[in-house]
């Protein structure tokens, strides 16, 4: 292969049949041409596959004038990248600045001088090829940033999801739950996507942050010995309070890396919440604050629901497994308080597809059966 470039093709536009072959004469030698002797059929070449790469145009023709021809080009997005040369007898300043205004880039008076005109016709078509260029390396650029992107992402995500395992292996719950409870708060987000009282916060970018973060929400558990996290009977009451700091742990770790970096972010932020609150209770009685209502962060009601439908589907060393309709019912019987009604209520109308993910990411802790 020779790698001389291919050659442009350049479309003349005129109705005077003396101009055409000038203008073809001048150009053959360096450029493929296209001729048309009205706009009309100017604008249906342009449109043609493969387009021309720059127009000299007329101005006077009949019919469809050379400003107007010019104008629907523009107005077309699949013509408007067309470079146009306005080649006229029309020499009064105001014509050059219409043509000009309504997107020619260039504009030459005629009797034409031919080597201006090549000089013109040379310099645009330069300028097209290094645009093109330039679109097509920024293109490549935004495709390798969107490759990137998605791979810091992946990577992101597998970390995440790391750290959350490291601290689920120390209790009695095990991989899939993280896979569970984060699909949860997925779909009850979404469910809750077009409520009044959910839907500023609920957006696209916000659901798939909850969706990322909600596997972090017992990552305070590494800080809790493991003769309170594993053993086997019922906690007393000393223990238990000691149990319940995994929140504050879970919370002061995030808030470790938020300093780290410098400050927050929306991932950052959802995690610190979900850690902190997600067994506090609607009705105010749960932990560490007592938070009560909607000063427990949405995030936190969320993984409430995930969390505690979850715990009842799977087994402990404290209890069986229960059924999900049995689950279900139970859930029920703290719609308002240990739960946001609003949050239950979207949980009990997706019921279904929380069944679904249990299936989905099922292990032999779990019974997520209908019955």
């Amino acid at each position: 292969m020779s790698g001389t470039p291919e050659r442009q093709t350049v479309l003349i536009v005129d109705d005077t049949p003396d101009n055409i072959t000038l203008l073809s004469a001048l150009l053959r030698d360096r450029y493929r041409t296209k001729v048309a002797t009205n706009g009309i059929k100017a604008l249906e070449i342009a449109a043609a596959s493969p387009q021309p790469d720059l127009i000299l145009m007329d101005v006077m023709m009949p019919d469809l004038d050379g400003y107007e021809a010019t104008r629907r080009l523009k107005q077309n997005p699949a013509t408007a990248g067309i470079p146009v040369i306005f080649l006229t007898a029309r020499s009064q300043v105001e014509d050059e600045e219409l043509g000009l205004s309504i997107g020619a880039v260039d504009y030459i008076t005629k009797p034409i001088s031919p080597p201006i005109v090549l000089a013109r016709v040379q310099t645009h078509l330069s300028l097209k090829r290094a645009h093109r260029f330039l679109e097509d390396q920024n293109q490549h650029l935004e495709h390798l940033v969107y490759q990137r992107t998605r791979q810091l992402g992946q990577m992101q995500d597998a970390t995440i999801l790391a750290m959350a395992s490291l601290a689920e292996t120390r209790d009695n719950e095990t991989g899939n739950h993280i896979r569970r409870t984060q699909n949860y708060v997925a779909a009850l987000a979404r469910a809750l996507q077009s409520h009044p009282r959910f839907s500023a916060l609920l957006t696209e970018e916000n659901i798939d942050l909850l969706h990322k973060s909600a596997p972090l929400h017992d990552i305070g558990k590494v800080g809790v010995p493991d003769r309170i996290l594993l053993k086997p009977g019922k906690l007393d009451a000393e223990e238990w309070e000691i149990m319940k700091l995994h929140t504050v742990y879970g919370r002061d770790a995030i808030i470790q890396v938020e300093k780290h970096l410098g400050g927050s972010n929306g991932f950052l932020a959802f995690a610190r919440e979900i850690a902190y609150s997600h067994q506090e209770k609607w009705d105010g009685s749960g932990y560490p604050e007592g938070l009560a209502g909607d000063a427990i962060p949405l995030s936190a009601r969320l993984m409430a629901v995930a969390d505690v439908y979850d715990a009842l589907i799977s087994r402990r060393v404290y209890k069986p497994a229960f059924p999900h309709a049995q689950a279900v019912a139970m859930m029920r019987e703290g719609r308002g308080s240990h739960f946001d009604p609003d949050v239950l209520d979207a949980f009990l109308a997706i019921e279904a597809e929380f069944l679904a993910i249990a299936d989905r990411f099922r292990d032999e802790e779990t019974t997520p059966d209908a019955a």
